[in-house]
């Protein structure tokens, strides 16, 4: 593995249900871009999200801007 090779994570809030996401943020700085997949089918299709949108939306997401699901 390269350090170009997306490394994925699940956050540690995950209560391992299957119902999670996978991010591989050790893109942001060389390539400008976030990986998030889906963790249950990891060779499924990969979106990914410039560095900017992806904080932002994590930013509003601790400010509970999006509400309580």
């Amino acid at each position: 593995m390269t350090s170009e090779d997306p490394q994925w994570f699940t956050s540690s809030y995950s209560s391992n249900g299957g119902d999670c996401i996978e991010v591989a943020a050790n893109l942001a700085a060389s390539r400008g871009v976030v990986p998030v997949r889906d963790s249950k089918d990891p060779s499924g299709p990969v979106l990914d999200f410039a560095t900017g949108s992806f904080t932002s939306f994590v930013v509003s997401v601790k400010a509970g801007e999006f509400g309580s699901i």
